[in-house]
């Protein structure tokens, strides 16, 4: 049976969904880069505020048979498009992030679009290759998540 997952845009109510996804200890150490507090919710509140209210976002949110289960984005950031995307453990290494990113990019045609990734995120560099990312590059980055410099892969979508 294949899951069913399809996107729509953010609404209020996913936020506090979005909020607890980042409770997840081991999610925020894969990811690496993440807020410097992510228990900080007047924090959490406020960034995605400009996000909502920033047209130039593209953001959905991504259900798997009718519930969330987690959110891609592409944005703007030092000249470059980007594409970012978090979801619920109990969603990984079962295809949900491979369809919702192909989905995601079938219907965000911008290129090139970029992503990073923590150099030992296998799984979300898997779902970018997939998706036909290539990796133009490597880079090092404070990570949060992680309280230290790591190194990150840099990918593209042409």
């Amino acid at each position: 049976m294949t899951t069913d997952v399809t996107l729509r845009d953010v609404i209020d109510e996913d936020l506090p969904i979005f909020f607890d996804l980042l409770a997840d200890p081991l999610a925020r150490h894969m990811a690496a880069f993440v807020a410097k507090d992510p228990a900080d919710r007047a924090a959490f509140d406020r960034h995605w505020a400009k996000i909502v209210a920033d047209s130039s976002v593209v953001k959905r949110s991504v259900l798997v048979e009718g519930r969330l289960a987690g959110q891609v984005l592409s944005y703007e950031a030092a000249g470059e498009r980007s594409v970012c995307y978090w979801f619920a453990r109990e969603h990984w290494a079962k295809g949900v992030a491979t369809r919702a990113l192909a989905a995601f990019l079938a219907e965000d045609r911008a290129r090139p679009l970029h992503a990073r990734a923590a150099r030992d995120n296998g799984a979300s560099i898997r779902v970018l290759e997939k998706c036909g990312f290539v990796i133009a590059g490597q880079d090092r980055a404070f990570a949060n998540a992680r309280g230290a410099e790591i190194e990150e892969v840099i990918m593209v979508l042409t």
